[in-house]
């Protein structure tokens, strides 16, 4: 009994445990009434990850790994899971996000107002996180692949919620062939791992050489099968359409979370490596720096909320791909400020996107849900009814801008660090160049996210008569204030956003934590501390002070000029579109907007409509030509297909007889 007590009490066991109640959450509901069912599911999700998160911590400070074994009668091995620091740093947003959105659906997909879809909605939520969990503690390839395909098919489900839309059909279909395109090359990549190792299992940290030639193609499999789920670009063509159209709080977890898992994949193949070349390091630099600059670009254009937020999404994976790029160049030339500070950046620009993407995810449901729409161009004016909202999606936008003192900043920082740490190098001085990049990624953020924030909140409502705005309730403010109090803790207290990282980077490189003295930036991370309290404490003494002299001075009311405008109209404001037309224009070659203007004639033109739709440039003009192109090249085929059944066993005959042939 005492011994079953402790089992109980492992950490890891804790941690298992959890994610298995998450995953069940939503079985209840299926067979109850839809609102208790919803109920017990966010009961059941929000105790879960609150027993899971310090079992998790706990596992993460402790150097160590837990191993279990799973009683499987499957021909592939032994079905082990582990847990060791990097797998447990991955666990931290699963189990606050899974919560977060459990609760932010109580307000913002009430079983009341969804009967046809609640049920389905919060089981395969919970499926969803439950799979993620898992994944990151299997160590079979099997069961790997089996976990994955239940990931996959679960945020498909949850995507198509609304399949009854056209649009939401067409995301779900581009999601559904991606994302086994990517399975598809990771059967390539698992099938030459056990051939490698000669067991499923998954190979030690550092016992496979990249010399051989074999190590490239594992290398391209891993990143193709897992680059396509993290969303980095060319292989992004399923992300802005299933992030803008599923539900916002699924959006929040397959953008904070799920995304993670392919950059997991990729940190977990490069640990088997113990002599990584160079070029690897230089290959996931380019394409991460690719991906942050034209994932912005993309941002900047857009004029649908949710797409500009899920594009921001693939800048940053960009972001965290280029740290990481960068530490293996530090790795392969034997440069431990350079990895040190490069994986320390895109760890912990992970853990801090994993924060700031689901408050702003969460942010628009509550706007979505208040003015239902997700076009920016008819919005404004929502600050004035929704102050909370407004406050909590301004730290949200701030932090994703790597403005200080919120977390973004920290993370986009150390990378700033890593870069300029090269300066006085002997080689790879040219990875300095890198710091423009980023500033010019930070730059456009800035302009993005500008636009997000004043065409939504700022001035005057253009669309009085779509919506009646209003604050949403605790369900929903909840879990938004406390990822942007996250935000701002790991703002002012950067050295705890390090510690976090650090076991995870022991577990990845341990050679170079062993022997880097990382004591001379940790010290840096303490004075910027000091410098985030300081401009915290400017700021809130300025906002006390005006909101004092608003109180004690004489406030009058006048109309402001309007060009000579007897009274000012939402149609004189900037839209969303306008603000950032000149910026767009910069990138329009890349982003290949469907631009309609139209042909004023006569003294006094009639009304007309300008219109200005970024596409899919990869997708629309890639890809579907492809697509079509085989279509018409295969269209022979059809002729096979006749209908009739003797016809269909003639063809099978003829098959087994040539196969007969052939094995003959």
């Amino acid at each position: 009994m005492f011994s079953a007590l402790q089992d109980l009490c492992d950490p890891a066991i804790v941690a298992i445990i959890a994610a298995l109640l998450i995953g069940s959450a939503g079985i209840p509901g299926l067979f109850l009434q839809p609102g208790p069912g919803q109920m017990i599911a966010a009961i059941t999700t929000v105790l879960a990850a609150l027993a899971g998160l310090p079992a998790t911590l706990v596992l993460l400070f402790a150097h160590t790994t837990s191993t279990f074994v799973l009683a499987w009668e499957l021909p592939f091995g032994p079905c082990e899971l582990a847990i060791d620091p990097l797998s447990a740093f991955f666990l931290l947003p699963i189990f606050l996000v899974a919560a977060a959105g459990s609760l932010f659906a109580l307000g913002y997909w009430p079983a009341a107002e969804h009967r046809s879809t609640e049920r389905g909605l919060t089981f395969f939520y919970g499926l969803l996180a439950s799979s993620m969990a898992i994944l990151v503690m299997a160590r079979n390839g099997v069961f790997f692949l089996m976990v994955w395909e239940i990931m996959a098919l679960s945020a498909y489900f949850l995507l198509v919620t609304e399949h009854e839309r056209e649009d939401v059909r067409r995301a779900g279909i581009v999601y559904l062939i991606a994302t086994h395109t990517g399975s598809a090359a990771l059967y390539v990549y698992f099938s030459l791992l056990a051939c490698q190792t000669g067991s499923f299992l998954l190979p030690a940290a550092g016992s496979l050489s990249a010399l051989p030639t074999v190590a490239l193609v594992i290398a391209m499999a891993a990143f193709a099968g897992f680059g396509a789920k993290a969303g980095i670009m060319p292989l992004h063509i399923w992300l802005p359409s299933a992030h803008a159209n599923a539900p916002s709080h699924v959006s929040a977890m397959m953008s904070g979370v799920m995304l993670k898992m392919g950059l997991y994949g990729i940190f977990r193949t490069l640990t088997f490596f113990h002599n990584p070349p160079l070029v690897w390091g230089a290959f996931l630099t380019v394409a991460g720096i690719v991906s942050a600059l034209l994932g912005i670009a993309f941002a900047i254009a857009q004029r649908d909320m949710k797409r500009l937020l899920a594009c921001s999404s693939i800048e940053n994976i960009g972001i965290i791909t280029t740290g990481l790029g960068v530490a293996m160049m530090g790795v392969s030339s034997h440069n431990a400020p350079l990895a040190y500070l490069g994986m320390a950046g895109a760890l912990l620009h992970i853990l801090n996107h994993s924060l700031f993407k689901p408050l702003l995810f969460l942010g628009s449901g509550v706007i979505i849900h208040a003015t239902g729409t997700r076009e920016m161009n008819l919005m404004g004016g929502l600050g004035k009814v929704m102050p909370r909202t407004a406050l909590l999606f301004l730290v949200g936008s701030i932090a994703i801008c790597g403005i200080p003192p919120l977390n973004g900043f920290v993370s986009e920082f150390l990378l700033y660090l890593g870069f300029f740490s090269q300066l006085q190098a002997t080689s790879m001085t040219y990875i300095v160049l890198l710091a423009p990049l980023l500033a010019l990624v930070g730059g456009l953020a800035v302009i993005a996210f500008t636009k997000l924030y004043s065409s939504v909140f700022l001035g005057v409502q253009r669309n009085k008569e779509a919506s009646h705005p209003h604050e949403p309730g605790v369900t929903m403010l909840l879990p938004m204030a406390v990822f942007a109090l996250l935000c701002l803790s790991i703002g002012l207290a950067p050295q705890l956003g390090q510690r976090l990282v650090s076991p995870a980077l022991a577990a990845f490189m341990p050679a170079v934590a062993v022997t880097f003295d990382s004591t001379e930036y940790m010290s840096i991370l303490g004075r910027l501390s000091l410098l985030g309290m300081l401009l915290l404490l400017v700021v809130l003494m300025v906002s006390l002070f005006w909101r004092w002299r608003l109180r004690h001075a004489e406030v009058t009311a006048a109309t402001t000029w309007v060009c000579g405008y007897q009274r000012a109209t939402a149609r004189m404001e900037y839209t969303a579109t306008s603000f950032s037309e000149l910026a767009v224009s910069v990138f329009n070659g890349i982003i290949r907007q469907k631009i309609e203007r139209p042909a004023l004639t006569g003294v006094f033109p009639a009304a007309a409509r300008c219109t200005d739709l970024p596409t899919e440039t990869v997708l629309d003009r890639i890809i579907v030509p492809l697509f079509n192109l085989a279509g018409v090249s295969f269209a022979f085929l059809r002729r096979l297909q006749h209908g009739q059944m003797h016809l269909y066993m003639l063809y099978i005959f003829v098959t087994l007889f040539i196969l007969m042939l052939w094995a003959h």
